[in-house]
């Protein structure tokens, strides 16, 4: 007797299976990273209050997203701690009254600190809360995610979103895959609210501050994401000797993550292709720079496409690089992830038989005002409430405590009695 299964339940299992594995590969890793914490003799300071607002982040490029949230703390006198796994977070210089910024150790010293946290509310961009290292704490009441980049979640590592309790975004487009997911997975459902974007209002703020340095020379940046599927792992030395030969001045701007997951391909792509007059290498902890002294940037799949094309209103071009979704929440969809969708309006897709005539290529993008329309759709989907962000955030949380703070006042309530 044959046993059959049907396309469909077979891309599941596997999807499954995938999931398994990327399970067990974090628990070796969080036992790794427990064993390293506990030979060294670590300890974990023990909190003694419980804090109404804790902002987690796990990077100081991030503190573009939760500036202006600390700031709106600061500017309504309510107290709130913002814990960074950076020891050199621009944070920590910040000079606030009522927000207190802390470093709480890196790795395993770290997640230990989280996992016994006492809190109210906790806000973080880190996705794979309950998945990774980082464990919910029975002591904490809420755990709300806010993206650090415009995506609907389903580009995170699989189960990136699912064990917090809400979901802050900046747009309604990101609310109907992750509804999905929960049935799919049986999951009760988050609340949600569109709050807007502290990244674009940031990088806005900035713009209205900055003075503008023109230049001559067409400048083209790279800026990839990070592993497998990314530019630079797919197509390496000949898509670089391809811009090379374009004579155009190139800035090659990796992924913060390829300098920790794949440093040797970097390593060997640097050696190769060394610092000149013509090429730069960026590896700024801020990308505003870089993004604003080019006029065309060639990506894939990255996050940092919307920054480019939202805010500088700037051209693109994105590589084919066969994305494979099948460690992101995206494998559990037919369909094209969203943000690999909505490329086709922002530029032009990059192909290998496309390398010879590189040059030409860039400058008929930049020439091309077809994307310009396609730009300021995309701008009016994922830029709601603009320069708002941070006053809807803190008004979501500080609601959101009352609401806790008022259940618990009746549980204990209805004990006593």
């Amino acid at each position: 007797m044959r046993l059959y299964i049907d396309p469909g339940s077979g891309s599941m299992l596997l999807t499954i299976l995938i999931g398994m594995t990327a399970a067990l590969a974090f628990f070796v890793k969080k036992l790794w990273l427990w064993l390293k914490f506990a030979l060294r003799g670590g300890k974990t300071a023990v909190q003694a209050e419980k804090l109404p607002y804790v902002i987690f982040s796990d990077s100081k490029r991030y503190w573009n997203v939760f500036e202006p949230v600390c700031d709106e703390f600061e500017r309504r006198g309510i107290a709130c701690e913002y814990w960074t796994m950076s020891p050199d977070d621009p944070a920590l210089n910040k000079a606030y009254g009522h927000v207190s910024c802390r470093f709480i150790g890196e790795d395993a010293k770290a997640f230990a600190r989280l996992n016994a946290m006492k809190a109210d509310i906790c806000l973080s961009t880190t996705p794979g809360l309950d998945v990774l290292q980082w464990k919910r704490s029975k002591d904490t009441g809420w755990y709300v995610h806010i993206f650090h980049a415009v995506d609907d979640g389903t580009m995170y590592r699989m189960f990136g979103l699912d064990f917090y309790d809400a979901v802050l975004g900046c747009g309604a487009f990101m609310e109907t895959k992750m509804r999905r997911l929960e049935e799919m997975r049986h999951l009760p459902p988050k609340e949600f609210r569109v709050v807007g974007a502290t990244f674009f209002d940031t990088m806005e703020k900035r713009a209205s501050e900055a003075v503008r340095i023109p230049h001559e020379e067409t400048t083209v940046l790279v800026a990839p994401s990070w592993g497998p599927s990314g530019i630079l792992s797919r197509y390496g030395d000949a898509f670089i000797d391809a811009l090379s030969a374009t004579g155009f001045r190139i800035i090659i701007r990796p992924h913060p993550q390829s300098s920790v997951s794949e440093n040797a391909m970097l390593d060997a792509l640097r050696k190769k292709h060394p610092e000149t007059d013509k090429l730069t290498w960026n590896f700024d902890n801020d990308n505003y720079a870089a993004l604003d002294a080019s006029d065309l940037m060639i990506t894939d799949f990255s996050g940092v496409t919307f920054d480019y094309t939202v805010f500088f209103d700037k051209p693109i071009i994105y590589a084919d690089t066969s994305y494979d979704k099948s460690p992101y929440d995206a494998a559990w969809f037919d369909e094209t992830p969203w943000l690999i969708s909505v490329l086709p309006k922002l530029g032009r897709q990059l192909k290998t038989e496309d390398f010879p005539k590189l040059q030409e290529i860039i400058e008929s993008v930049i020439a091309d005002t077809t994307y310009v329309e396609g730009r300021r759709e995309i701008r009016e989907m994922v830029w709601t409430n603009r320069g708002k962000a941070a006053e809807n955030i803190v008004d979501y949380l500080t609601e959101k405590r009352t609401q806790l703070c008022e259940a618990r006042a009746a549980a204990q309530k209805t004990e006593e009695t």
